[in-house]
């Protein structure tokens, strides 16, 4: 069985979104499924460690080349997710889209559309997307 295209997942996200059809429902619940993923990765972290996170200053400087840059900066993550940990976080990132795809049905825009123009707006700024 394939991957559901956006699209298609869009449209099932319409049919089933009965209860929080309110665009100030699924904004309080895209908003708390976000907070919910947030805590997911914490708690694989604080709660199940098969993640630590050693957080300190990037060391970065303007004469550093890109891929000397790509080397030098970290995620200040060691160790990977486990199983376990990693199901839940993807049950969370996956409500998290589903909401995101709720609130583009409310306001008419076609997911598909979203994430093609943004991967045209990172295809065209490269790094500087996102500064």
């Amino acid at each position: 069985m394939s991957s559901p295209s956006l699209k298609e997942f869009q449209d099932q996200v319409g049919e089933l979104l009965l209860r929080h059809r309110s665009v100030l429902d699924v904004l309080s619940k895209f908003q708390q499924s976000n907070a919910a993923a947030n805590r997911a990765v914490m708690k694989s972290v604080t709660e199940c460690g098969c993640i630590q996170v050693h957080a300190g200053k990037q060391n970065y400087t303007r004469d550093m080349t890109l891929e000397q840059a790509k080397e030098q900066l970290g995620t200040h993550l060691e160790g990977q997710v486990c199983e376990n940990c990693k199901e839940v976080i993807a049950s969370e990132l996956g409500r998290n889209l589903f909401y995101m795809a709720s609130l583009c049905n409310l306001l008419d825009l076609n997911l598909d559309k979203v994430v093609s123009q943004e991967s045209t707006k990172c295809s065209t700024l490269g790094l500087f997307n996102l500064s």
